[in-house]
């Protein structure tokens, strides 16, 4: 079957293949207390896909038995609404392991939570958090009314246990995506206008600004196709194709495995169900994180971490 993102690679005399694995990103299921027009995973309130306790177990276990692994990023959803979140936090910081949790903000204020940014805190876990712009309009219209208002609250909350405070362990990066069917800006220049109307309005400090593009799929792909932008966004990605970003793709040496235990090459093609490296794989296969092979399973939809600067998990990547 033709793959126009491969055959791409091969005009740039480039191969995609996959280095060392250094991080294991689990999807704790679709349950979200937001609905976002962005969101790739079709997240929200009535969404029931939640890991259960077999299949943590068995991550944990795999992660114990791994060689390299440095990083456990965990999402969702909403991953901290799953009852296992907080056991795996602990279970994965008592193998030291770096801990991310991708964070909404507005689940800070969510009933049941109250302790929650401190059990954060007490285990130094790095949060990246969504916040789409510094500006109320921008974000209540993507993320829903009242959004803006609980993130900058949820903000303060964890500066105050010296979240994104200079002379702490405690890091915290906000996550930027476009309101829209464009390219993000620079990351560098964004990065320093969110910091100056972050700090002067609202008192709120961070460490890094992640830039991330928005991938046509799932709910995005819908409201561009509804709105009839899907073609020509989709152009603008294969046109804006940077062979500079292909080193960095995170799916170079990262695994994603989802809330039913299946794994994958990267969190986009969980979604879109490519299966890792077009094998069907489970947890249950595995004896350990190791045995993840060297070829990782492409499409269409890649054209969109390797976009303008690039995107990724870790945000842009030239």
């Amino acid at each position: 079957m033709k793959n126009v993102f491969d055959e791409r690679l091969a005009e740039c005399h480039l191969t995609l293949h996959r280095d060392p694995l250094r991080t294991v990103q689990i999807n704790l299921g679709k349950l979200c207390n937001q609905a976002c027009l962005h969101c790739h995973v079709d997240a929200g309130p009535l969404r029931t896909e939640n890991m259960d306790r077999p299949v943590a177990e068995k991550i944990v276990e795999l992660l114990r038995a791994s060689h390299g692994i440095m990083v456990v990023d965990i999402t969702g959803g909403a991953p901290e609404l799953n009852g296992n979140f907080r056991w795996l936090v602990e279970q994965s910081r008592k193998l030291d392991l770096q801990v991310i949790d991708r964070c909404n903000l507005s689940v800070l204020l969510e009933s049941g939570m109250a302790d929650l940014p401190k059990f954060l805190a007490d285990h130094e876990i790095r949060i990246v958090a969504s916040l789409p712009c510094y500006s109320r309009e921008n974000v209540d219209e993507q993320r829903g009314r009242g959004t803006f208002d609980k993130s900058i609250k949820a903000l303060r909350t964890l500066n105050d246990l010296g979240y994104g405070q200079e002379g702490t362990r405690l890091q915290l990066d906000l996550v930027y995506n476009p309101g829209g069917p464009f390219l993000p800006p620079s990351q560098k220049k964004l990065e320093q206008d969110y910091k100056v109307r972050l700090r002067e309005e609202f008192g709120i400090a961070f460490n890094q600004l992640l830039t991330l593009t928005n991938l046509p799929i799932l709910r995005f792909e819908t409201s561009l196709r509804l709105s009839g932008d899907f073609e020509r966004y989709s152009a603008l990605l294969r046109d804006s194709f940077n062979a500079a970003t292909v080193p960095g793709l995170m799916c170079r040496n990262l695994v994603s495995v989802s809330w039913d235990g299946r794994v994958y090459d990267c969190d986009f093609n969980q979604q879109l169900g490519i299966p890792l490296g077009y094998w069907p794989r489970m947890v249950w296969d595995l004896k350990s994180f190791d045995e993840v092979g060297g070829r990782i399973a492409t499409g269409p939809h890649c054209f969109g971490c390797t976009a303008g600067a690039g995107s990724s998990c870790g945000g842009a990547l030239a």
